[in-house]
């Protein structure tokens, strides 16, 4: 148990070094930065981003695309005339991002129990047979008594909404014909930028005549709106805070 706390004290100082370290890097850059607007990032394409890795989801076999003889119509178009919409790598399309979510949920949970046990000798070793019975053996040898409760409650009430539109590329285009798209908005307001982010996977069936989609209609969707600049940095707690939610036990 001592040399478990030991490895805990070490690897807590430890953690909080590079911590330390990390925050004195993030504090030269920030210092490098006053008086100056957040710098928007660079375009740049998302399948050269560290780390990506195209989207692979269950397909059925290829089917072999069949013409009619003296026919205008090929089998599996969309349309007669050239469709506009985006259906190629690098395409791109809207995306009408119409979140609202909300939620009220309460419960409540009671759990109580008693128990009591009580165990004794009245007779041991024929002690009534003797005239003295032996006063060193008790009456009772074993007495407990517990009692517990437990009282929890708990309550939801969140109401959210987001409601913009984004332009997306269109990354990657799957066997079966569906599209993978990622779209990126920043949005500079004099300190701070805020960040929009949509990717997922489209049917071109639900690409509107406009080039439009609704946010509702993308599979696996990823959707993330934020910012960062002045605002968002005084919002959060301070490097040395975060540490010690995570280090501290209590």
């Amino acid at each position: 148990m001592y040399r478990f706390r030991i490895n805990r004290l070490i690897l807590s100082a430890a953690l909080l070094a590079l911590g330390t370290i990390a925050s004195g890097c993030s504090s030269i850059d920030r210092l490098s930065q006053i008086g100056e607007k957040p710098r928007l990032t660079e375009i740049e394409n998302p399948t050269a981003q560290p780390g990506y890795k195209p989207v692979q989801m269950p397909m059925p076999k290829p089917e072999v695309a069949s013409y009619s003889p003296n026919s205008l119509w090929r089998n599996g178009s969309r349309a007669f005339f050239k469709d506009q919409r985006a259906a190629r790598v690098g395409d791109i399309l809207t995306v009408t991002v119409n979140f609202t979510d909300k939620a009220n949920i309460a419960n409540e949970t009671q759990r109580s129990r008693t128990s009591k046990e009580d165990s004794g000798i009245t007779a041991f070793l024929g002690s009534q047979t003797v005239t003295q019975p032996l006063k060193i053996l008790p009456g009772r040898i074993l007495t407990t008594d517990s009692t517990a409760s437990s009282d929890g409650k708990g309550s939801v009430n969140r109401q959210e909404a987001l409601q913009t539109n984004v332009a997306a590329v269109v990354t990657q285009v799957l066997p079966n014909g569906n599209l993978v798209v990622e779209g990126k908005q920043e949005i500079r307001v004099n300190f701070e930028i805020r960040e929009l982010i949509v990717a997922g996977i489209v049917r071109p069936e639900d690409i509107q005549s406009d080039n439009t989609i609704d946010s509702a209609k993308i599979a696996q969707a990823r959707i993330a709106y934020g910012g960062r600049g002045q605002i968002t940095d005084v919002q959060q707690p301070r490097y040395g805070q975060q540490v010690m939610d995570v280090l501290l036990p209590f």
